[in-house]
């Protein structure tokens, strides 16, 4: 399966170790703990925006307050969750990885990689006006359209380091040692991108990222939508990641798939 389902599997393996971080790839995939957070939640906001119009953004912000209110414990940072409870709500200039995070849904609606980059800007403005907020977002975007059209993992990170002038020059064991929770785009975005160039399959991406030892998530999140454009994603993957999305949000998910992928 490929498709958006990429973004929500790294955000649901990556959650038990959100807050407990590891620096190995030896770690079981779903425990008890594997949950979705707001990574899913605000990726699936983003998916609902654009069935329903993704030229209005009115409607953007509706859907991201909307599921944020309905979904209020899911993990989100203080500025976030002060946004979605206001009646007109400003962009606060985040640079944080928030926009990352959920840009993935706007890859696969686009019919060209301008118009990828044009939904992303949209989807992360609206909160994300820092511009390494909608750099993280573009950048993003960028590899999963890429991924989706055929590229290679050399084309992707070529254009990646020119276009945002991101150092993917490094391996995740170089990363590792040192590397400690960061929210920023720019200290998780590149490393999320390198996740996935180096690894073996979809499994290999999301394992590299928890265990850098950092935002496991988000980063799993923003990984996994890159990889979950260039491979399938195993069904057995699949199956254990949407059994713990709740009808609401698998039913965007599908009405998405459906439309879309």
């Amino acid at each position: 399966m490929k498709g958006i389902i990429g973004t929500i599997c790294g955000d649901i393996i990556g959650s038990p170790f959100e807050f407990n971080s590891i620096k190995t790839k030896d770690f079981e995939l779903f425990g008890r703990r594997s949950i979705f957070t707001d990574d899913t939640v605000m990726t699936l906001a983003i998916a609902n925006w654009l069935i329903k119009d993704k030229t209005s953004e009115e409607v953007l912000i509706k859907e991201l307050q909307d599921f944020g209110n309905r979904y209020i414990n899911a993990g989100y940072g203080r500025m976030f969750l002060n946004w979605i409870r206001q009646e007109n709500p400003e962009p606060y200039g985040s640079w944080a990885n928030g926009s990352a995070m959920r840009v993935s849904p706007c890859a696969w609606v686009a019919d060209s990689l301008e118009e990828a980059q044009d939904l992303a800007y949209k989807s992360a403005v609206v909160t994300h006006n820092h511009p390494e907020g909608i750099k993280g977002a573009l950048a993003t975007v960028d590899a999963i359209y890429l991924a989706r059209i055929g590229a290679s993992k050399d084309e992707i990170k070529n254009h990646v380091e020119t276009r945002y002038e991101y150092d993917l020059n490094r391996s995740v064991d170089e990363i590792r040692p040192h590397y400690s929770f960061d929210v920023s785009c720019a200290g998780s975005v590149p490393e999320s991108i390198i996740c996935f160039l180096e690894a073996d399959d979809f499994e290999d991406t999301i394992r590299n990222c928890v265990s850098l030892g950092g935002d496991a998530d988000t980063q799993a999140a923003i990984a996994g939508g890159i990889a979950s454009a260039y491979w399938e994603v195993p069904g057995d993957i699949v199956d254990n990641s949407v059994n713990r999305l709740d009808d609401f949000l698998l039913n965007v998910l599908i009405r998405f798939e459906d439309k879309f992928i």
